[in-house]
């Protein structure tokens, strides 16, 4: 079994209740179990910046999947929720990124492992370090470390309903 780390997020239709509803997906992911999700959080968009805020969480999960297994499964779960692939840092109703699998580093056509740009995202290092608080991202070093140096990114912790 192997561990891997999701990133989720959402700007479309209700965010907070889409999210929810794709941990639930995650939970039933095939030859998977669902291990820990973190808290919701609002951050500004990235890139194309004439859109809503999105809603991120990060979940943990241990697969028997590959890594372009796991990358087919959460794309396909994307398709379900109604993702749309217009253009570039789109709104979307979805966005699923296969964040960390094991210690591994992989650079493949469509899927790079650790993704690429999480260790610079303070969207996606708060929940991860919320709910791995020594997670270590190969070849940029602790997450916590790196969150701190996104200290100018704005991002806020929701209250759990």
């Amino acid at each position: 079994m192997h561990t891997a780390f999701i990133g989720l997020g959402s700007n479309l239709g209700a965010p907070e209740a889409q999210l929810r509803r794709a941990i639930a997906a995650l939970a039933e992911l095939p030859q998977s179990r669902l291990l820990a999700a973190s808290s919701l959080y609002r951050s500004a968009p990235v890139g194309n910046a004439d859109q809503a805020d999105f809603v991120n969480a990060v979940v943990q999960v241990c697969t028997a999947l590959a890594p372009q297994a796991l990358l087919e499964a959460l794309l396909q779960t994307e398709q379900r929720f109604g993702r749309e692939r217009s253009f570039r840092n789109a709104p979307r109703t979805l966005d699923l990124d296969l964040l960390l699998y094991d210690a591994q580093r992989i650079a493949v056509p469509g899927l790079e492992l650790p993704h690429p740009r999480m260790h610079e995202r303070a969207f996606v290092l708060a929940p991860l370090v919320e709910i791995a608080p020594d997670c270590t991202i190969p070849g940029r070093g602790r997450a916590a470390a790196l969150l701190a140096r996104c200290a100018g990114q704005s991002v806020e912790r929701l209250s759990a309903e």
